[in-house]
């Protein structure tokens, strides 16, 4: 086990890409079970793994920090093991925080700086880069996923999945 500071990970629109899902959360009601039912089936992003190749060879811990509720552990860890992902702790939130991913986010990343130190956060959502950037954290903010693929415009992706976390707080 690497005792060397943390590196924190966000999955989707890092390492998952998202948007054949999207579809789930851009009406009203939401439907999150289907949208995060629908994340086993996710291709990965090479962009993201290869960034978590980079960091594991820099000596650094792995960390992956999601906002994805804790009932979509065992299908995150197999989503992870079927795309040759590194083990790493796995942080979600609880199945009944609604708090913006900003704030989640920001409170796990002062608690594992007391610990052993943060050296990089990657995410993609703009309100964590901005936040977590804010309170002095070096981040590498994750854009390979705005490209637009088979018609799925990529700034209506990214505003889909930005509203819904921060109106509903469940990414």
């Amino acid at each position: 086990m690497k005792h060397g500071p943390y590196a924190l990970v966000d999955i989707d629109g890092v390492l998952a890409d998202v948007r054949h899902r999207v579809h789930f959360v851009e009406r009203r009601p939401k439907d999150w079970d289907g949208f995060f039912a629908a994340a086993v089936d996710d291709p990965p992003l090479p962009e993201g793994l290869a960034v978590v190749a980079e960091l594991v060879d820099r000596g650094l811990s792995l960390v992956y920090l999601t906002g994805r509720p804790e009932r979509c552990r065992e299908d995150t860890l197999a989503w992870f093991a079927r795309h040759g992902l590194p083990s790493a702790p796995l942080l979600m939130r609880s199945n009944r925080d609604r708090r913006p991913a900003r704030l989640t986010k920001l409170e796990v990343a002062r608690r594992l700086q007391t610990e052993r130190g943060v050296a990089l956060v990657v995410d993609d959502d703009r309100a964590v880069v901005a936040t977590l950037r804010e309170a002095g954290f070096e981040v590498l903010h994750a854009t390979w996923m705005d490209g637009g693929t088979d018609g799925v415009d990529a700034a209506t992706v990214q505003e889909t999945l930005f509203a819904a976390q921060e109106d509903d707080g469940r990414t």
